[in-house]
């Protein structure tokens, strides 16, 4: 894989949420209302442009930090061939995910199916849906021997469906099928994003979650850089605006978007850079969980909660997003919103909620982290903006 350092980072992400190819590669626009125009570029990028990861022009589909301990040791198992197509941004994989259902969107070579192949155990399985023929035959490619092998399994866990992000029914995934989506520097891509996010919610199970790294922008983009192929293929093009983002979520049923970590991303290109001009560009690990509790504010019942301690690589705490870290055995007052991602998800068996909804006490008393209190400061935002999930 490979591992780009990212310049200073800004807390976009938690101030959103506080808040409301190679050189032969044509430079011709692209009309953004042709959406298969618009894939057939990207398919282009990453099935013939770019040989391995090396060949990339930003950051932006590189993982800025160093995945969690448990992830390295999966990853040391994952054959090369695999590991040099990788094109991410993030590590969008928790940790504790036993037994899950997982599909991956937009799964590339298969790197991190092939990871949670490992972390979901024999009784779990992993789902990777792409629409690219050359990264599928990489991904199908060592599967097998992965799993019996390398990891010792009796069959299989995991399989690579070839299909549209935006139309998953099409590839076959059911209604209320999967316990956790993923998806690492892939919807940026999609020319109908907000099609792919009704489909994810479509395809959680009650409870589940949508855990993924995707690149976002600090503004709406020009149409010269949202209609770069290179741009496009590199995640800037299709970046969008985070506010924008955010009201594309709670419109599919994802009411409390919550950003868990932010990096800056650099663009190496001078070429590019001229383009971009000033706008700063952000990959962000969000997750978004289908769940009847998430309201769009943050609601006083008088509950709390209290970490068990419980999930692997996490003894000691567990950050649920860049502003909630709970300490294992300690109780914390929370909103309604928390209490549910972490009482009535696949979260559940490791925390302890007390307290129901029965009584309202108004808005929960709240306000951001430092950083994201700063950050929102900045961008003109409000110290607890609803909907920012800040308590």
């Amino acid at each position: 894989m490979s591992c780009c350092a990212p310049k200073s980072t800004a807390p976009i992400g938690a101030a959103a949420a506080a808040s409301a190819a190679a050189d032969s590669a044509p430079t011709t626009g692209i009309q953004m209302g042709d959406d298969a125009a618009v894939k057939a570029s990207v398919q282009n990028y990453y099935g013939e442009v770019l040989a391995t990861s090396e060949d990339l022009k930003t950051s932006a589909c590189c993982t800025a930090v160093a995945p969690p301990p448990l992830v390295r040791q999966a990853l040391a198992k994952v054959p090369d061939e695999v590991l040099s197509k990788y094109y991410g941004c993030g590590s969008p994989l928790p940790m504790g995910i036993e037994g899950l259902r997982v599909l991956d969107l937009g799964s590339g070579s298969g790197r991190d199916c092939y990871v949670a192949s490992a972390l979901v155990g024999q009784q779990g399985s992993v789902t990777g849906v792409d629409m690219t023929p050359a990264q599928l035959a990489v991904a199908r490619k060592h599967a097998e021997q992965y799993c019996t092998q390398a990891l010792g399994y009796s069959a299989p866990n995991m399989r690579f469906v070839e299909g549209q992000i935006e139309d998953l029914k099409a590839a076959g995934i059911a209604d209320s099928s999967v316990d956790l989506v993923i998806s690492n520097c892939v919807i940026n891509l999609s020319p109908d994003k907000a099609a792919v996010l009704r489909e994810v919610h479509r395809v959680l199970a009650e409870g589940g979650e949508m855990y993924f790294s995707d690149v976002y922008a600090d503004r709406r983009l020009p149409d010269q850089v949202r209609k770069h192929p290179v741009l496009l293929g590199e995640c800037l093009g299709g970046a969008l605006y985070v506010q924008d983002f955010i009201r594309l979520c709670r419109a599919a049923g994802f009411q409390d978007p919550r950003a868990l970590s932010t990096s800056e991303i650099e663009v190496r290109d001078p070429e590019l850079q001229a383009l971009l001009g000033e706008a700063r560009f952000f990959s962000i690990t969000y997750r978004l969980f289908k769940l009847a509790g998430v309201e769009t504010t943050c609601e006083d019942y008088g509950q709390a909660c209290k970490y068990k301690g419980t999930i692997p690589g996490h003894p000691h705490s567990y950050a649920l997003d860049d502003h909630h870290t709970f300490a294992a055995g300690k109780w914390y007052e929370v909103c309604g919103s928390t209490a549910a991602m972490v009482g009535d998800s696949w979260l559940g068996k490791h925390f302890e909620v007390i307290g129901d909804r029965s009584r309202h006490f108004g808005l929960f008393q709240c306000g951001p982290a430092p950083a994201a209190a700063a950050a929102s400061s900045s961008a003109g935002g409000g110290s607890c903006a609803p909907g920012g999930g800040c308590c």
